[in-house]
């Protein structure tokens, strides 16, 4: 049997694959005018992201300010009148205690109006003025079991782990709802999937009670 040579011309789609471009023939590049417009929307982007985060600051500045005003101008009254307040909030004890960070006998001896620091004053204050803010501005409704309510059902951190953990910022902007559980949540404690992931989810059974089953996998 013969050898047969075949040659090819490398410039044939035999040579290059299927579909391989035609001898001579050059990709289009985009236009000037469409690279222009493509720089053009991406500097816009960016321009939005910058101006969207400065408002962002501006308004948790603004908002922290107007809670210490409020703060200071509540701090005027007597620390039995401020607790007073906060007992028709509908608040347990426990849960003022914690988030003054004293215990709950200290405020049994200031509801007798036993003398307290000037410090814990301050931080009586801001916690009321807290819960004034966030009822005005935001209009939340019984505003004591709002504070007790976890900011999702995957997981048991609540606005008053936000306060009882020195972070208003945060507890406002969940508030306001200009942060998303979820953003205020990773920033709060960034590994909370992992720490309070669990096997188990609560549903409505068919009574219409709250039920405990296993998740589906």
């Amino acid at each position: 049997m013969n050898d047969r040579i075949v040659t090819i011309d490398n410039s044939t789609p035999a040579a290059t694959g299927v579909g391989a471009p035609l001898h001579g023939w050059i990709e289009p590049r985009p236009t000037t005018a469409t690279s222009q417009v493509t720089q053009d929307l991406g500097a816009e982007r960016l321009r939005a992201k910058y101006e969207h985060e400065d408002k962002l600051k501006v308004h948790r500045d603004h908002l922290f300010n107007e809670w210490q005003s409020r703060a200071a101008e509540l701090g005027k009254s007597a620390p039995a009148v401020l607790l007073g307040r906060l007992s028709d909030l509908g608040f347990a004890w426990r849960d003022v205690a914690r988030m003054l960070g004293v215990s709950v006998a200290a405020l049994q001896k200031w509801r007798r109006g036993e003398k307290m620091t000037g410090t814990n004053r301050l931080r009586l204050a801001s916690l009321l003025a807290a819960c004034d803010l966030i009822v005005s501005h935001y209009a939340v409704d019984e505003i004591a079991s709002w504070f007790e309510m976890p900011l999702t059902t995957e997981c048991p951190i609540t606005p008053i782990d936000l306060y009882a953990d020195e972070q208003p910022k945060l507890l406002f902007d969940y508030a306001s709802g200009h942060g998303h559980p979820e953003q205020v949540l990773s920033e709060f404690v960034p590994d909370w999937r992992e720490r309070y992931r669990s096997d188990f989810e609560v549903y409505e059974a068919m009574d219409g009670e709250l039920a405990i089953r296993p998740k589906d996998k």
